[in-house]
């Protein structure tokens, strides 16, 4: 099936989604797709491992959370602040990290992670410090819709959503894009061509921060809170697992793996329920509170038998020699 015609498809099935699901529940996963497909541009095609993509999910939400909330900015603008804040994160923590390779550099953006994640901790008056960001509006669209019906705000999301996507898949194939994927495969190759192969990791760090600060601030913006969980460093390792059960270095893993852990996440525990109502088992009750084992053991069987991710191991198989790699 041509990629194109697959993505119209996705399209339209988003399109008609709200009608037959949960709006809120489907926001959520349109943020967190985003926010994968966000780091996975750092990973999946510049080869940098980042453990410090919560600082910019949660600090984006925080600040885009205070617009809405506190500095009474429009909706608009509430959400380029976040993802404007997420950038300059983003450039400061790149500045710093790019200077090292390998693990050196994931440590690296672990540790200035967790700075921010202090920082908000302590922060109480800007953060609501271990209470979280609480009641945060959703304010008007162009001052004019109202964001609070739930099915308004979805198609704003899903657009937000669309366009981040689209911009990732325009830079991945961009002459920007062909650099990134030469910085992966051959670094010391990239920089005897000539290529200043430290700008272009810190362009594609920013990039990447940006777009998951947009991402973290459309999330607080549909659920109507922030709270320490989204800047805590196991938020980065929830990023890295969707990307890797999704297929890292494609276009449409992270978004699969987003849509997996996700719905693991908020379903495991109904259906722990509705098996202990049909079997009279109680054990099944405990389902929900599980979901770090049950997600463990996706990313264990992930690492034996799909290597390559989901849709990674789907286009090995069956979708040819030619440039299907990205689908």
């Amino acid at each position: 099936m041509n990629k194109n015609t697959g993505y119209a498809i996705a399209f339209a099935i988003a399109l008609a989604a709200p009608f037959v699901g949960y709006p809120v529940f489907l926001m959520k996963l349109l943020c967190f797709s985003l926010f994968a497909c966000a780091f996975n541009l750092l990973i999946g095609f510049t080869g940098l491992l980042s453990f410090g993509h919560a600082a910019f999910f949660g600090a984006a939400g925080y600040v885009a959370g205070n617009a809405l909330k506190v500095w009474g900015l429009p909706m608009e603008l509430g959400l380029l602040a976040g993802a404007g804040a997420a950038a300059v994160i983003g450039l400061v923590m790149g500045a710093l990290a790019i200077r090292r390779q390998g693990i050196y550099f994931s440590m690296i953006t672990l540790a200035l992670a967790q700075m921010v994640y202090f920082g908000c901790l302590r922060a109480g008056e800007l953060t609501g410090g271990e209470d979280g960001l609480q009641g945060v509006p959703r304010g008007k669209l162009l001052g004019m819709l109202d964001l609070g019906n739930d099915f308004v705000l979805y198609y704003v999301v899903l657009a937000i959503a669309v366009g981040g996507f689209a911009l990732i898949v325009r830079t991945v194939h961009s002459p920007f894009g062909q650099v990134l994927k030469a910085i992966k495969e051959n670094e010391p190759r990239a920089i005897s061509l000539g290529y200043d192969v430290d700008k272009y990791k810190l362009l594609a760090f920013v990039l990447s921060a940006t777009l998951a600060g947009l991402a973290g601030a459309t999330n607080t913006l549909v659920q109507g809170f922030e709270t320490l969980t989204d800047v805590h460093w196991s938020m980065s390792g929830l990023v890295i697992l969707m990307t890797l059960v999704g297929g890292m270095g494609t276009l449409a893993g992270p978004i699969l793996g987003a849509m997996i852990i996700i719905a693991l996440e908020n379903k495991l525990g109904d259906l722990g329920g509705f098996l202990a109502g049909h079997t009279g088992i109680d054990w099944f009750n405990q389902l929900g509170e599980a979901v770090s084992m049950v997600t463990g053991l996706i990313f264990v069987a992930c690492v034996l038998l799909f290597r390559r991710g989901i849709v990674g191991e789907f286009v090995a198989r069956f979708g040819g020699n030619g440039g299907g790699k990205h689908a």
